[in-house]
């Protein structure tokens, strides 16, 4: 996943380069033993996709995760098909897609869900449809409000 320095700003263009897309997926965990395994294999993810300038957020427990990445077109249709092609065992589905002025993650967002009573709690009784953490029985729109609130969180407790 290599984009060319060479291209000319009006070749870019033909592209879409110039273009940001959000796109947001649900995946379950079923080949790999633990959550642990599974963040493993994301955090390669976010390398890679750090040095192609491509941000994200994802949240993961053992079982399950949701992640949105921000890019430009080109890239996250490249990250889409190989997600598809490579990681099947993940069963990702798509959640929503869609083209943005500007990206809403700095770098590449991780939280790992516990057992923990704040965040069962939180996750529980604000967005998902089941006993458990399950992006499956959540609406598109539940989807996006988890991230969007489960990260406006997290940055609230840096400060």
């Amino acid at each position: 996943m290599q984009i060319m320095t060479s291209q000319t700003s009006e070749n870019r263009k033909r592209h879409g380069e110039h273009l940001l897309i959000s796109l947001t997926y649900i995946g379950k965990n079923i080949e790999m033993k633990t959550g642990i395994e599974l963040a493993r294999l994301l955090e390669q993810w976010r390398r890679n996709n750090e040095k192609i300038g491509v941000t994200s957020a994802l949240v993961v427990n053992d079982n399950y995760f949701i992640q949105n990445i921000e890019g430009p077109r080109p890239l996250i249709n490249e990250i889409l098909v190989k997600l598809i092609s490579e990681y099947f065992y993940l069963v990702p589905h798509l959640s929503e897609i869609e083209e943005i002025e500007e990206r809403r993650w700095d770098g590449f967002l991780i939280k790992y869900l516990t057992s923990s009573a704040e965040d069962e709690a939180y996750t529980l009784k604000s967005f998902s449809a089941g006993a458990d953490f399950n992006p499956y029985l959540m609406k598109s729109t539940q989807i996006t409000s988890f991230l969007k609130a489960i990260f406006a969180v997290s940055e609230s407790n840096k400060s």
